[in-house]
């Protein structure tokens, strides 16, 4: 399937399903990030403040706020900076209407251990189709060593997708389901 009505088909289908069935499943999502060892041993995460019918993370965040050090994106210059937080509260919304920080804080990119990445489709093989502005494959070429994971509902992964050069595929992918971990 193209990457076009891939991407609206799946859009679509995410955007069918109600609050609770999104909070129920992000649930699952988030119990399965938090067991894992690669996100126990990051002491600092980047998390994208989830939006729309988006895998919730707000309730990862207020968990990791307590022990952590949570980084989330501004967009700025048509990129994305990490920027720390040290509450929810701070956040306004932002260009595409996601809650982002009024102010970034910046961090040493080499510090960020784990960034979890939002997407609209995923392959087992780690890549993804996001929302085309290219922000966070731009982002995820300056973080070589962070551990790279997508969270996603189960269905929005598939087989393949067609890639292209600047893409960058996470390493794992967690769903409601499972944990897949990406074949390098």
């Amino acid at each position: 399937m193209m990457k076009i009505p891939l991407k609206e088909s799946m859009l679509e289908k995410r955007g069918s399903l109600d609050k609770n069935q999104i909070l129920e499943k992000s649930e699952q999502i988030k119990k399965r990030l938090l067991g894992l060892e690669q996100y126990k041993n990051s002491k600092t995460i980047m998390f994208f403040v989830s939006f729309s019918s988006e895998v919730y993370t707000h309730s990862m965040i207020g968990d990791a706020l307590k022990n952590k050090t949570v980084v989330v994106p501004k967009v700025m210059h048509h990129g994305i900076e990490p920027s720390v937080i040290i509450d929810f509260d701070s956040l306004i919304q932002g260009k595409f209407g996601i809650l982002e920080p009024i102010e970034a804080m910046s961090i040493a990119y080499k510090n960020i251990g784990l960034v979890l990445v939002p997407g609209i489709v995923f392959d087992k093989t780690g890549h993804r189709i996001g929302y085309g502005f290219g922000y966070y494959d731009r982002f995820l070429a300056k973080v070589p060593k962070a551990i790279k994971i997508g969270l996603a509902f189960d269905f929005q992964l598939v087989d393949k997708i067609a890639r292209e050069t600047h893409d960058v595929p996470v390493d794992f992918i967690v769903t409601e389901e499972r944990v897949v971990e990406c074949n390098k």
